[in-house]
């Protein structure tokens, strides 16, 4: 019986920029990346949150820090050519459904224009030989009927967030397009792809407007934790499960593009989706000894689904990639996590490091270990 590759393999030496290398999933991207002995440099305008996973994962994650706007064409572009690196994940993204609905132009701007800067880059930097485009779980046009989206449905958005996000697979699209790379003369003509997740948790997520990072800045201010949406159902996972999915599709994207599709999903099964008073409850019992009360305050902007979830079987078949989490480990997970963070008297780093070694090493996916 042949044994898997490790994809430890493919990354050890690897160069490999992170764009939003400073936000939650970008953080913790870098840092399995530089577990992994990948050469990671990471280009992002600023450290969204304070605290941050970025600041406490510290130098380790990444070897070069870049700063700059994702909009900014030849700030992206000096910064590319100047790493040169072998792979490119672009995570930089306005991801805040109710911040987009607040100020659509801002998500316009970083989700579509960001993104095609990324892809001129990478079409005039030579040594790039994949693009792995991150959108979300929202670019499909969701009618709330309650079944899960496969990849070929169709793309659309009723709110700005998830528009921003279906206007990026298009302009990805574009620049998959042989076409468009021999009319453009184009100096590298890469693989490019989208992975499509959403509902992400995990220990160092502080972003505004989100279930767990509310949850934990209301035990921290000892303010009440107040949801919108207590029935409100999602695919629960954490952060690791489609961060490994991203992973094993580079590696692929590298060794074998002609065999993988141009898009995959990333979630968990249906019984990973839990409605969001029962997963928020079950963290606070997570979480003891700290503490909060919890409202709940009915949402009236009408911007997120009441129910949304994508179909991963494309992603299970050409990848050999299954969640290894259920939605209960993984709040077990992040309660360890921001618990020690909390107490103020421990190196989250390590920690961090050995959840995701725990990750590897206790899910069924081979090519992980």
């Amino acid at each position: 019986m042949t044994k898997t590759p490790l994809i430890a393999n493919t990354y050890n030496g690897l160069r490999v920029m992170v764009t939003g290398h400073t936000g939650f999933k970008g953080a913790w991207l870098s840092l399995w990346l530089s577990e992994m002995g990948a050469h990671v440099a990471g280009f992002s305008l600023s450290v969204p949150t304070t605290p941050s996973a970025f600041e406490l994962f510290g130098a380790g994650a990444v070897e070069r820090d870049l700063r700059g706007d994702i909009t900014d064409v030849p700030a992206v572009l000096a910064a590319m050519q100047e790493f040169a690196p072998d792979l490119v994940f672009h995570l930089a993204a306005q991801p805040i459904v109710r911040r987009a609905v607040r100020d659509p132009l801002e998500s316009f701007s970083v989700n579509v224009i960001g993104t095609a800067a990324v892809l001129e880059a990478v079409r005039q930097t030579p040594s790039v030989r994949a693009c792995l485009v991150i959108t979300s779980d929202k670019v499909y046009l969701n009618d709330n009927a309650g079944r899960a989206f496969t990849e070929d449905d169709r793309l659309g958005g009723h709110e700005p967030y998830g528009a921003s996000k279906a206007a990026a697979e298009i302009v990805t699209a574009t620049y998959r397009s042989a076409g468009f790379h021999r009319g453009a003369g184009s100096a590298n003509p890469c693989v490019v792809a989208t992975a499509r997740a959403g509902n992400v948790i995990g220990g160092g997520d502080w972003a505004a407007d989100r279930l767990i990072p509310d949850a934990v800045r209301a035990i921290t201010e000892g303010t009440p934790i107040v949801i919108r949406n207590p029935r409100a159902t999602r695919p629960w996972q954490h952060v690791l499960e489609p961060l490994g999915g991203y992973l094993l599709f580079a590696d692929r994207l590298l060794s074998s593009p002609e065999a993988m599709p141009p898009a995959l999903n990333f979630g968990p099964g249906a019984e990973a989706e839990q409605d969001v008073e029962t997963v928020v409850r079950r963290f606070l019992a997570e979480m003891q000894p700290f503490a909060a009360d919890l409202r709940i305050e009915p949402d009236t902007s009408g911007a997120e689904a009441t129910k949304l979830m994508v179909d991963s079987s494309l992603a299970r078949r050409s990848l050999g990639w299954a969640p290894a989490w259920s939605w209960e480990q993984a709040i077990v997970r992040i309660a360890d996590w921001h618990r020690a963070h909390l107490s103020g008297d421990a190196d989250i780093a390590a920690l961090t490091r050995d959840q995701i070694k725990a990750y590897r090493e206790g899910g069924s996916v081979d090519a992980f270990r």
